[in-house]
């Protein structure tokens, strides 16, 4: 029975599918949004700012904030209460660590842009194929 559902997700229309598809699959399960902000590098766009911040990890739950919001949208049209997690650090690795407490993950294949696509699909790619537990991958 699945009791424990990872839905890793960033600002994409992909990633809200799969969070409708895990709330409306296990309707009887923990829902847990995961949202990955990248290590900080002058490479990585906004997790850049992570390097100046006093407190990384306040800084990355304001990252997080606004995915969580619309997560939080989404589950309230169903009338769900959902759990939310972020981590700073690579994408694959992160979620693949937090995969093992969890039964599922639910994933969409890419993020919206083509530099998420590369990313994302490089990330689903792998969670899939790496994960301790069974990945379902939402389009």
């Amino acid at each position: 029975m699945i009791s424990r559902v990872l839905v890793p997700m960033d600002k994409s229309e992909m990633a809200e599918h799969a969070l409708r598809y895990a709330l409306e699959a296990f309707p009887d399960a923990e829902i847990t949004v995961f949202h990955v902000v990248g290590e900080p590098s002058a490479l990585w766009g906004e997790a850049a700012s992570l390097a100046l911040a006093d407190d990384i990890g306040q800084a990355a739950e304001e990252h997080a904030s606004d995915v969580f919001d619309d997560a939080r949208a989404i589950a309230d049209e169903y009338d769900r209460e959902i759990a939310t997690d972020v981590q700073v650090g690579h994408p694959t690795r992160a979620i693949l660590n937090a995969a093992e407490d969890f039964d599922t993950v639910v994933i969409g294949p890419h993020g919206g842009s083509l530099a998420d696509r590369l990313l994302m699909g490089n990330v689903a790619e792998t969670v899939f194929r790496r994960s301790p537990v069974p990945v379902t991958v939402v389009r």
